[in-house]
């Protein structure tokens, strides 16, 4: 029997040309969205910068997440990317592309904040290959405003709803809002245990394997979602509504957070807006109706 394929043996190729697709166009100031691929694998990485220090708040739940730099008040970058533990290399590569971009500065308020978090892609696919340094940075040089492809793209190239012989392919999706001055985008990379349920209660994407007498899921299983706004909130309102967010999730994957789980959702602000007339309880119940949309949106019919 033959080794996987692997990175050091394929040398796999950056693709950050996607072709035609369905796309998310938004306006945000500042974002930009880069997506990067190995087509070998296939597996990706997506990456968000917010074009300035962002306050951000991390949430994690389920049983098996893994974060880089989970401790942060503010962040630039945040990359999600497949590949498991390993997919972490693409976030180093993301912020190795970024001290090029700062003509190597290494001075303290120069240090790129970047943050990943990964998701395990391997079960529909025989390699293991996973989103290395170079593929982070062929992401930062993808960057692009406006713009986020859904789908199975980026970090969601080979993202499944549902597990074992019920998982069918998701992928990542987006949606916006705007209230006011006050702007929201979601994003999801949905590769979750439980499957995607519509507006209706009706499942959309994977299917109910039901219990499987002796034996228990592996963890392997990850939904990552980041919520951005431009509108200014503290750290403990910046807690409050990602909380709310990741919590209101569950009602478009089902089930949410189980054990073979490592969600993590970014709630982040840019600080921009002071909107006396949006609440911190009503932008999240915004941030959370875009949310289900994006999850709705991961997947390609």
């Amino acid at each position: 029997m033959s080794d996987p394929a692997t990175n050091d043996v394929v040398r796999p190729v950056p693709r950050t040309e996607l072709g035609k697709g369905r796309v998310l166009e938004f306006d945000f100031p500042g974002l930009e969205i880069g997506v990067a691929e190995y087509e070998e694998g296939p597996t990706g990485c997506t990456v968000f910068s917010f074009g300035m220090r962002a306050s951000v708040s991390i949430d994690v739940r389920g049983g098996s997440p893994d974060v880089s730099a989970a401790h942060r008040d503010v962040v630039e970058v945040v990359c999600f990317a497949g590949g498991s533990l390993y997919g972490l290399e693409a976030s180093a590569g993301a912020a190795a592309e970024m001290l090029k971009r700062r003509d190597y500065s290494t001075k303290w308020m120069d240090i790129a904040l970047v943050s990943g978090a990964i998701l395990y892609d391997y079960g529909p696919r025989g390699n293991a290959i996973y989103p290395d340094k170079e593929l982070g940075r062929a992401a930062i040089r993808a960057m692009r405003p406006g713009s986020f492809p859904m789908g199975a793209r980026g970090a969601g190239r080979s993202a499944t709803a549902s597990h074992g012989a019920g998982a069918e392919l998701a992928g990542q999706g987006g949606a916006y809002r705007a209230k006011g001055p006050t702007k929201i985008l979601a994003f999801v990379v949905v590769n979750s245990y439980g499957c995607i349920v519509d507006r209706t209660g009706k499942i959309v994407r994977g299917k109910p394997t039901g219990p499987v007498p002796g034996r228990v899921p592996r963890s392997a299983n990850t939904t990552l979602s980041l919520v951005v706004t431009n509108q200014k909130l503290d750290r403990l309102q910046l807690q409050s509504v990602g909380r709310q967010v990741h919590a209101s999730m569950a009602r478009g994957i089902q089930p949410f957070h189980a054990r073979w789980d490592g969600d993590v959702n970014y709630m982040v602000s840019t600080q921009e807006v002071a909107n006396d007339d949006l609440d911190e309880v009503t932008l999240g119940e915004l941030a959370s109706d875009a949310s289900w949309d994006a999850i709705l949106r991961s997947y390609d019919p």
